[in-house]
């Protein structure tokens, strides 16, 4: 699937969330969208979480 078809596909579905739910459940997908890609980002390996992950090491 390209990813024009994926961002219209993710555009149509925040779309209806906000038809449906109100402006407090589209804010609320929006943030689930973010924390989706940025899942979709690291398991891509196009995001490297290391440091987030790990913390800081003591020496």
């Amino acid at each position: 699937m390209s990813s024009v078809a994926i961002g219209l596909f993710a555009g149509l579905l925040l779309a209806l969330v906000a038809a449906v739910g109100g402006l407090s459940m589209f804010l609320l997908a929006l943030v689930l969208a973010a924390a989706g890609a940025v899942v979709g980002l690291a398991v891509d390996g196009r995001l490297d979480l290391t440091g987030v992950v790990a913390g800081r090491r003591r020496g």
